[in-house]
């Protein structure tokens, strides 16, 4: 397992640095960010009910926007002050590189959101035999697009990317990479992804997409890429809604075209097969992940996944 050290001296004045000093690697530092996160969502949730009591419009239009970062503020305040008291005593594992060797980065950006889009396609039939959405799950998930399209497209296209990637892949995962072995690491951040969105339409779904970005992340050890990629997903889908209304009363695409444009779905299909295999193809040739600043490799083996 390659380990990427950052030592203690280094100095960087980008945001997601603040917290290389934090490496959640034991259980118990893990539990107390699964607390702290279901603090946050009690909070986010009574910020929620105080807003539709002051009016229910307001709330309804604009709440996500609000909501969505106060559920983070309380586990990153806890990881911010955890880097904080470790910076000085302990080394530190960079949250966020930029390795793409032997690639150039704009061919490993490419390739990962060629991935990104073509496992999310090629996921979609995963609708059609899952059980039907209830009633109450549907209206929640009609009030994260019926808003102002900018204030959709900040709240799941931006603030889910950032606050979700920095906590399951640049904390969690970041972390689990210190003490089991990649596989593992990737696959119970991926689980534990598909469980923060709390029903079975999404976590299935989120968790096979969430071992992808956790397998990128630990092949490039970018969170900004993940980041991108998760960007990237959420955006189609919102554009989708948008675009193509009645795509709401279907659990897939394969659902909604499947009557009336079967053949036109099979060719997207098999474009979302290739253009998935390109990508993860292409990003397989990455050797290591190496953090920016002055640090030091440890091992160097990627072979163990």
């Amino acid at each position: 397992m390659g380990k990427f050290i950052r030592h203690s001296k280094s100095r960087s004045l980008d945001l997601l640095s603040a917290y290389d000093w934090c490496v959640p690697s034991r259980v118990g530092e893990l539990l107390i960010l699964a607390v702290l996160f279901i603090v946050g969502m009690l909070l986010g949730g009574a910020v929620m009910i105080g807003l539709m009591a002051l009016s229910p419009q307001i709330a309804q239009s604009y709440g996500m926007v609000i909501v969505y970062p106060v559920q983070f503020i309380p586990v990153m305040l806890y990881a911010s002050a955890r880097s904080a008291s470790n910076k000085g005593f302990v080394q530190g594992i960079s949250v966020d590189n930029s390795n793409f060797a032997p690639l150039k980065t704009p061919v490993g950006v490419i390739a990962a959101l060629l991935a990104m889009v073509g496992v999310a396609f090629m996921i979609d039939p995963l609708g059609e035999v899952l059980p039907p959405m209830d009633e109450k799950t549907k209206a929640a998930m009609a009030l994260l697009t019926k808003g102002p399209l900018w204030v959709t497209l900040l709240s799941t296209a931006v603030f889910a990317p950032f606050f979700e990637e920095w906590l399951l892949r640049g904390m969690v995962l970041r972390g689990l990479l210190q003490k089991i072995k990649p596989v593992w690491a990737i696959l119970i951040s991926a689980v534990l992804f598909g469980l923060i969105h709390g029903n079975i339409w999404q976590a299935i779904p989120a968790t096979i997409l969430g071992a992808l970005l956790g397998w990128v992340y630990y092949k490039t050890g970018s969170l900004k890429l993940t980041m991108l990629m998760h960007c990237a997903n959420n955006s189609m889908s919102v554009m989708l809604t948008r675009l193509i209304p009645e795509s709401e009363n279907y659990e897939s695409m394969l659902g909604m075209m499947k009557e009336t444009a079967l053949g036109h779905y099979a060719a997207l299909y098999l474009a979302a097969i290739v253009a998935g295999a390109i990508g993860i193809w292409t990003l397989n040739k990455i050797k290591t992940a190496t953090p920016k600043g002055s640090c030091e490799v440890i091992e160097d083996d990627m072979s163990e996944i």
